[in-house]
């Protein structure tokens, strides 16, 4: 049985999840009768205090960290912000070398170009076709003045997995700091930051059923940063800003549950991309995924359509229900093309005709028939409309299974 039309179904948890009830309750109190700041040395403060310590023991422990290891944020885009120029500008240092790659996101493309301004040198390495980052490329980047590699563990758009632990390896053997943003993998990968080799690593709650305005950067013992927040001294004089504590109690609790739920969850969404990758090629002329077909998060299933725009294609499925994406939600009203699908290889056109569905731990078999039952029928009316659907001809079967 197909969900009904008037039912509202949401499939773009990688722009933000819903947080789950067990998240609300456990924020509750501290937002109601347990208010104090952390930082005040009466009962209130030392209440606050010991939430906060262990909302920071339950994020070590998803990431397999020490706590004292983790520095809590606003979010992804800080903790990227932080990792990168604290690195960089250790010291006042403004000269360097940084490796990066293609397909990041603009919290890392943002503060590269930033350092960029005082002196530093970026490399950005490519990708393959199916978006994976070649380990010759960054090995051949490497220079001596080389003072940070920064490559994130899954695309957000189209879900490729990198292989971080080769590049901690090699960063490390290099003696370089590796900073790998993992705000989309938390949840849908296991992340080791000791196995992995990781020395800086950004991860952002809302992206895992926790509230929006907290994350957090794991910053390896003897890592050597500067702070680019300076006050009152908070988080290890990494982070001065009175502490967000109910975000972080709420992002302890979202972590505890990340890691409680993990194979239950990934194997559920697993299924439900895997169907969605198979089907919507054979359903859909001229319709292609995109990022590789195995080496990708469990929840993203990313595709593009010949002869139409994205856009488009996001609000003729929004007018039936369907929640979606063309991309990073942080890049919406652009109307330059997904730089992430360009590094792939494709056209301005083909990229502009992109969709992304990411699952969530609550979306439903249902859902997903119900989406690969109304989308045959939305392509074809935005085709129907478009200048250039009549250019070529379109069979039945025209799919395909990877970019070209």
């Amino acid at each position: 049985m197909m969900a009904s039309p008037q039912k509202r179904i949401y499939f773009d948890h990688s722009a933000t999840t819903q947080v789950l009830p067990e998240v609300l309750e456990e924020m509750k109190p501290y937002f109601l009768e347990k208010f104090g700041n952390a930082s005040s040395i009466h009962s209130y403060g030392r209440e606050a205090r010991t939430a906060m310590e262990g909302a920071r023991r339950s994020v070590a422990s998803l990431l397999n960290s020490d706590p004292k290891e983790i520095i809590f944020t606003s979010g992804g885009t800080e903790s990227d912000n932080l990792a990168i120029k604290g690195v960089a500008m250790y010291k006042g240092r403004m000269k360097g070398h940084i490796i990066t790659s293609r397909i990041e996101h603009h919290a890392i493309i943002e503060p590269c170009a930033y350092l960029k301004r005082f002196g530093f040198e970026v490399t950005e390495v490519p990708v393959s076709r199916d978006g994976i980052v070649n380990l010759e490329d960054v090995e051949k980047a490497i220079r001596d003045d080389t003072v940070l590699i920064t490559i994130m563990t899954a695309n957000n758009e189209m879900g490729a997995i990198q292989p971080i632990r080769e590049i901690g390896k090699m960063a490390r053997d290099s003696g370089i700091p590796f900073h790998t943003d993992a705000v989309q993998a938390v949840g849908k990968l296991p992340i080791d930051v000791k196995a992995d080799n990781m020395d800086l690593l950004s991860i952002s709650a809302h992206k895992f059923h926790g509230p929006k305005g907290v994350g957090a950067l794991y910053v390896k013992t003897g890592t050597k940063i500067e702070a680019q927040i300076q006050g009152g001294g908070h988080e290890r004089g990494l982070r001065s800003s009175t502490e967000n504590v109910p975000g972080i109690v709420g992002m302890g609790k979202a972590s505890e549950i990340a890691r409680r739920d993990f194979d239950k969850t990934t194997a559920k969404m697993r299924a439900l991309r895997d169907k969605m990758i198979k089907a919507v090629p054979d359903l859909v002329p001229r319709s292609y995924v995109n990022g590789h077909l195995v080496q990708r998060l469990v929840n993203n299933a990313s595709f593009r359509f010949d002869f139409i725009e994205g856009e488009g294609l996001i609000l003729s499925l929004d007018m039936k229900g369907i929640a979606a994406s063309t991309g990073s939600a942080c890049s919406t009203g652009s109307l330059e093309p997904s730089h992430v699908l360009l590094a792939l290889g494709l056209t301005h056109e083909q990229a502009h005709g992109s969709l992304r569905i990411t699952l969530g731990r609550e979306n439903t078999e249902e859902e997903v028939d119900y989406f690969l039952n109304v989308l045959p029928d939305v392509v074809r009316k935005l085709r129907e409309i478009s200048p250039f659907s009549s250019e070529r001809p379109m069979g039945a079967g025209e799919g395909g299974s990877c970019v070209q």
